[in-house]
C-alpha cells in the first residue's frame, strides 16, 4: 500500500509542476485534463501525508519508550500519545484503503434518469410521479441541474414514463443504486374497501455519454417527425416538432417532444439513444463476469426489485442491504442520503473484502 502511496505523490507532484507551466496553462484542454486529475488525487495524497506524519510521530515515541535512561514520566506521556496515535493511524489506514478503490469510470458523469410505470395500471403510474418528484427535490437539495426530456402523462396526474438529464457534482455517484423494480404498497384513491395494493415502477439510471464513445451509423437510425400532443391526445404544439428515432439494428426507440424545435428533440433523443446504447453495452460485459455481479448491492438491473414504499406502515425497504426506515415521508420529499449513503457504503465494503480475497 505504501509504494502505491509513494506512487501517487510523486504523480500528484508532477501534475502540480506542470499546472504551473506556460505552455499547459494556455492549453485549455490539457489543462482542464491535469487539474481534473490533481484535483481527483488531493484527498488521497492530502490523507497519505497525514499517516506519514502519524507514523513519523509514533516511531519517535517508541523511541523515548525504548530508551532506558528517559525520565519515566515523559516516557508514561509517551506510552499515552501513541495509544491515541494508533487509534488515529488505524481509522486513517481504512480511510486510505476507500480512497485507494479504483472510481467508477462514470462516477463523475451527469445521467439520463428514466422512470416507467409497471404493474398496477393507474396506481404505478402515479407512482412514477412520487418518484420523479422524489428525485427532483433530491437534485434541488443537491444543486444539481435537471431537465425533462420527455413525458407520457396519464389523464389523473400520473406518468407511463418520464425521463430526465440530471447534471451536476456526483450525480452518477449519488444515483447509480438506483436502477430497478421499485413497489410501492398502498390503498389506491380509487379503491373503496380500503384493501392495500401493490403496483411498481422501474428505473433506470445511465451515464450520459459522449458522441465518439458510442458512435451511431446515420444509416442504422430511421427517424421521424410528427406533431406533438399533450395526455389525452390534446395537442400542444402546431408543428412537426416531436422525434422518433428507431435504431434498427437493436429495436431501440427514443421518442422526444418536449422542446418546441424539432432539432433540439432530435438532439435530445440522441442522448438518450447512446446512454441506452452505453448501458446494454456494460450490462453485456457485466454478464460475462460473474463477480461483478454479486455485489451486495445488487447488479443494477431494471428486473430486479430493489426498494419497497409502503404507506401504511410509514416504511421503505432496501432488500439489498436490509435496510429498513420508517421515514416514508421525508425520504419521498427528497431526503434520500441515509439510503444512498448506506448503498454505497456497502458497496464500499464489499469492493474491500474483494480486493482482501
Amino acid at each position: 500500500m505504501l509504494n502505491k502511496l509513494r506512487g501517487i505523490k510523486e504523480r500528484y507532484d508532477q501534475l502540480t509542476h506542470s499546472l504551473s507551466q506556460a505552455e499547459v496553462v494556455s492549453d485549455s484542454e490539457q489543462f482542464r485534463r491535469l487539474s481534473k486529475e490533481h484535483s481527483e488525487l488531493s484527498e488521497l495524497v492530502q490523507a497519505y501525508e497525514e499517516y506519514s506524519g502519524l507514523q513519523a510521530q509514533l516511531a519517535s515515541n517508541q523511541e523515548i519508550l525504548e530508551d532506558t535512561g528517559e525520565d519515566p514520566e515523559l516516557q508514561e506521556m509517551a506510552q499515552q500519545e501513541m495509544e491515541m496515535l494508533s487509534i488515529q493511524t488505524e481509522k486513517l489506514e481504512d480511510k486510505i484503503k476507500r480512497l485507494l478503490i479504483p472510481k467508477d469510470p462514470n462516477d463523475s458523469r451527469n445521467t439520463i434518469l428514466e422512470i416507467r410505470a409497471g404493474t398496477g395500471g393507474e396506481e404505478a403510474a402515479l407512482f412514477v410521479y412520487d418518484l420523479f418528484r422524489m428525485y427532483t427535490r433530491y437534485a434541488e437539495l443537491k444543486k444539481w441541474r435537471f431537465q425533462i426530456i420527455e413525458q407520457h402523462e396519464t389523464d389523473i396526474g400520473g406518468f407511463k414514463a418520464i425521463i430526465l438529464a440530471v447534471e451536476g457534482k456526483d450525480v452518477y455517484s449519488r444515483l447509480k443504486f438506483e436502477s430497478g423494480v421499485h413497489r410501492v404498497q398502498r390503498i389506491p384513491r380509487t379503491e373503496t374497501q380500503g384493501r392495500v395494493h401493490t403496483s411498481a415502477a422501474t428505473v433506470a439510471i445511465m451515464p450520459e455519454v459522449e458522441e465518439v464513445e458510442i458512435e451511431i451509423n446515420p444509416n442504422d437510425l430511421r427517424i421521424d417527425v410528427y406533431r406533438s400532443s399533450g395526455p389525452g391526445g390534446q395537442s400542444v404544439n402546431t408543428t412537426d416538432s416531436a422525434v422518433r428515432i428507431t435504431h434498427l439494428p437493436t429495436g431501440l426507440i427514443v421518442i422526444c417532444q418536449n422542446e418546441k424545435s424539432q432539432l433540439k428533440n432530435k438532439n435530445q433523443a440522441l442522448k438518450v439513444l447512446r446512454a441506452r446504447l452505453h448501458e446494454q453495452e456494460t450490462k453485456a460485459q457485466q454478464d460475462s463476469s460473474a463477480e461483478q455481479r454479486k455485489s451486495m448491492v445488487g447488479s443494477g438491473d431494471r428486473s430486479e426489485r430493489i426498494r419497497t414504499y409502503n404507506f401504511p406502515q410509514g416504511r421503505i425497504t432496501d432488500h439489498r442491504v436490509n435496510l429498513t426506515l420508517y421515514q416514508l415521508e421525508s425520504i419521498l420529499m427528497g431526503n434520500l442520503d441515509p439510503i444512498i449513503d448506506e448503498l454505497l457504503t456497502n458497496h464500499q465494503a464489499e469492493l474491500l473484502k474483494q480486493g482482501a480475497s
